[in-house]
């Protein structure tokens, strides 16, 4: 399977109208192609089900190079699993996406196949953890984006616990950038924990909510009352 093989497979599906009106709501400087997700959902599934590691990485970073917006998506898909052995390109691979990230789909969707190589090796967030000092806003964000499977644990172990403490560590330090999509992550990231660690929350936001947006400060405080 080639680039331009897997993208003649995507544009079978293509749509001029949805590409126009997808291309204005994300204000995307690339091609669209008007391919919804379903399809590049399925479209990726069976590419994952047919290749090995090395030549999913191979077409991913093609997909990826096409500067396509669906291209850009089905590369992320084609690495988001759980179990993949070896995994060290595709972390690479990543990594390497998000200096290049300059729009909340595409990074988001990325940002999910690195959740699922951070959770395989947890010592990685040693490397998301410089990102958090990029002059990047985007990149400053996938640090918060990626690592949101650590507010997701009911009873986290001390490993997970100490994870936990270091990304909120993160966020505090970002309670000063105004930018509107931090502030966004920042009550994302709060929101979801508050739903199985809600006394980490409460604790955060008696520190730092005075001075997150208020948009953020009711983000984060969305299921307190429910918890």
């Amino acid at each position: 399977m080639t680039p331009d093989a897997a993208l003649a497979e995507i544009g079978a599906h293509a749509d001029a109208d949805r590409a126009a009106g997808a291309k204005a709501y994300h204000k995307s400087p690339r091609a669209h192609l008007g391919v919804p997700n379903p399809v590049l959902n399925e479209l990726t599934k069976g590419w994952r089900q047919t290749l090995d590691v090395e030549t999913r990485v191979t077409l991913a970073r093609g997909l990826w190079d096409s500067d396509i917006f669906e291209g850009r998506l089905a590369a992320s898909k084609l690495l988001t699993q759980a179990r993949i052995r070896p995994d060290d390109g595709v972390w690479a691979l990543i990594c390497s996406w998000v200096p290049q990230f300059d729009g909340w789909a595409v990074a988001d969707h990325a940002c999910m196949a690195g959740q699922r190589r951070l959770l395989a090796e947890p010592a990685r967030l040693d490397v998301v953890e410089g990102w958090t000092g990029s002059d990047h806003m985007w990149t400053r964000r996938a640090a918060l984006v990626m690592t949101l499977p650590w507010t997701k644990q009911n009873h986290p172990k001390p490993a997970e616990e100490a994870a936990r403490d270091r990304i909120l560590r993160w966020a505090a330090d970002y309670v000063g950038d105004r930018d509107w999509f931090i502030q966004k992550a920042i009550g994302w990231w709060l929101r979801d924990l508050s739903k199985h660690d809600a006394p980490r929350v409460r604790a955060f936001l008696d520190q730092h909510g005075d001075a997150m947006k208020p948009f953020a400060r009711r983000e984060a405080a969305k299921y307190l009352d429910k918890v």
